[in-house]
């Protein structure tokens, strides 16, 4: 299902798109592959290991490639042998389908 979720593009959202549902929410956590917390503020975030800065780096140069292509942009904390993504729709403050297919397509890169 992760699959299908990193295949789909994300749309543009606007002020008045809603948030998800808790229960959307909880239905999407499960498709996506481990590691993946939801925080308080309804933010998704993942923190990914690698050996070295070099590793690290080009793994966020693939984001970063990525969010462009999908117009949805997260957090990106680089450091040494460490990458923590997070991720939220900013013009709404909280989470929509989006985030959950960028976490998917993210989950994908490492791949």
């Amino acid at each position: 299902m992760a699959n299908e979720l990193a295949e789909r593009k994300c749309i543009p959202c606007k002020g008045d798109t809603p948030p998800l549902t808790d229960a959307e929410i909880e239905s999407l956590m499960a498709v996506l592959d481990g590691g993946w917390q939801l925080n308080s503020r309804y933010h998704l975030s993942k923190v990914f290991r690698f050996r070295n800065f070099r590793e690290a780096i080009d793994f966020t140069n693939k984001i970063g490639e990525t969010a462009e292509e999908q117009g949805h942009h997260p957090d990106i904390h680089l450091a040494w042998g460490k990458v923590e993504i997070e991720i939220w729709t900013h013009v709404i403050n909280n989470l929509s389908e989006n985030d959950f297919i960028l976490a998917a397509k993210i989950d994908r890169l490492i791949g």
